[in-house]
């Protein structure tokens, strides 16, 4: 089991199968599993999918990671203002793909997902307590 590394909006990088490093070849797999649960509508590159984590210049969809880079915290978590609109939207998405995570994926796939997306408010609350 790899070492939690809390993302701004409590994914579990450690646990996420795009976070570096990785293989072309785990990439590829990677990109052909988003496309297959509905994170992507297409099988994308090896370099698209390579993440190397969440940084400000980066686009964020719900703008959690400037959010938090502005507020000079780590992670939601941990901003005097959680749990606000933009992290509850950003929970709310999530939850959203979850169904289809289930009927797409296989066992270690799913709990790979688990432990890596749909921990995100668990992880902010236990990290913050921290």
């Amino acid at each position: 089991m790899s070492e939690k590394i809390i993302a701004a909006c409590g994914n579990d990088c450690g646990a996420c199968p795009r976070h570096l490093p990785k293989t072309e070849d785990e990439l590829k797999r990677t990109a052909e599993l988003w496309m297959r649960i509905g994170y992507r509508d297409h099988v994308a590159s090896a370099e698209e999918m390579a993440c190397a984590g969440c940084m400000p210049e980066n686009w964020c969809r719900y703008g959690v990671v400037g959010c938090v880079a502005e507020r000079g915290v780590a992670h939601c978590g941990r901003c005097p203002e959680y749990p606000c609109p933009k992290i509850e939207a950003c929970f709310r998405a999530t939850e959203a793909f979850r169904p289809g995570c289930e009927a797409a994926c296989a066992p270690e796939e799913l709990e790979a997902l688990q432990r890596a997306f749909f921990e995100k408010r668990e992880n902010l609350e236990g990290d913050a307590r921290r």
